[in-house]
């Protein structure tokens, strides 16, 4: 009696066609949050598993330079600031990306539409340096002044102070941590269904004095453009 209950159980399941995350060759709908934009912005924590594989997202991996202005949800903003300097070690204090002493000195700044915002990779969150669209300041081609986000990395040189490293040395090992920074990013990107480009003309001098940054010790090594 008992294995026959469960035979019409099983069936009656198989006929109503089981629940949706377990049907065979069912799309998983993404959550899409909307950002509450503020002073300080809380991210989400990124999935251990998502996206397409590595190789998959090595092959969908292109520079784009056509966007709509649709905004990102949360989940997405979460997940491309982890992958450009989230930490993923945290007992160590380790990030996604490699940086050369670990002194990882580039700071990342997100530019969206409602104001621009600092990334902390141990809180996992943004907090607003300036209010207000900034996005002319962070590029100099038409698609970054609609697109949702544009990354700004600026690498403080302070942080090589007191190890006999030559100035143009140390800005070199700084460009090599943002390009790895970017490129995390252009794989998330690929695999998650979103649009990437790495670029290198942005009105510095402008750019550094509207996030606050000291132009003395700081410079801007490289910014990027994300979205739909």
């Amino acid at each position: 009696m008992k294995r026959r209950m469960l035979a019409c159980a099983a069936l009656l399941f198989a006929a109503c066609g089981g629940t949706q995350g377990e049907k065979e060759g069912a799309e998983t709908v993404e959550p899409r949050t909307e950002v509450t934009y503020g002073e300080q912005i809380a991210l989400l924590p990124v999935a251990e598993q998502g996206g397409l594989t590595i190789n998959e997202a090595l092959r969908n991996r292109r520079s784009w330079r056509e966007y709509n202005a649709g905004t990102l949800s949360l989940e997405e903003l979460s997940g491309v600031l982890w992958a450009a300097a989230g930490e993923n070690r945290p007992s160590e204090g380790r990030l996604t990306a490699p940086s050369a002493l670990a002194l990882y000195p580039v700071r990342v700044y997100a530019i969206l539409a409602e104001g621009a915002y600092l990334y902390d990779a141990k809180a996992h969150t943004l907090t607003r340096v300036a209010e207000g669209d900034l996005r002319k300041l962070s590029g100099a081609q038409e698609f970054v002044f609609s697109a949702p986000l544009n990354l700004v990395y600026v690498a403080d040189l302070s942080v090589y102070d007191g190890r006999e490293i030559p100035a143009e040395r140390a800005r070199y090992l700084c460009g090599q941590d943002a390009a790895g920074y970017a490129e995390n990013v252009n794989l998330y990107t690929a695999g998650h269904g979103l649009r990437s480009i790495t670029r290198g003309s942005a009105p510095e001098a402008e750019l550094l004095a509207a996030l606050g940054v000291d132009a003395d010790r700081c410079f801007l090594a490289l910014v990027q453009t994300v979205g739909r």
